[in-house]
């Protein structure tokens, strides 16, 4: 059975806007720290995670991470699909390459406003 390709880009979901500029080293979120790694998700997996634990935020950011940069320390685990978690490492300046808001609409959920957006790819 092949082994399916990994995605170029992880994504992690804040419900606060991160510092500007990023420091070397972002705090963990509560979930993270109480789990011992930091969630992250793929592009195709960023709105289904966005609408399960941030259903209530009107506002969102979003960090893109290239792969590459923290590959060594990332396990992929099951948890209702192959999720990204990274191990023994932080998220910071150094690993981040951007950083996007998305703000949801009266009508519009974080699903639908996040599968349209080309940034996340």
């Amino acid at each position: 059975m092949p082994t399916p390709s990994l995605p170029e880009y992880v994504y992690k979901i804040l419900p606060e806007a991160p510092p500007d500029p990023l420091p070397a080293r972002l705090p963990l979120s509560d979930f993270d720290a109480k789990d011992g790694f930091i969630h992250l998700s793929t592009a195709t997996q960023t709105p289904a995670t966005a609408g399960s634990f941030f259903s209530a935020s009107e506002k969102l950011w979003v960090l893109k991470i290239p792969l590459k940069r923290i590959e060594s320390n990332v396990k992929w685990e099951a948890n209702g699909g192959c999720f990204p978690h990274l191990y023994g490492a932080d998220l910071g300046k150094t690993e981040v390459e951007d950083v996007k808001a998305f703000t949801r609409g009266e009508d519009g959920d974080w699903i639908s406003i996040l599968e349209k957006d080309k940034w996340l790819s």
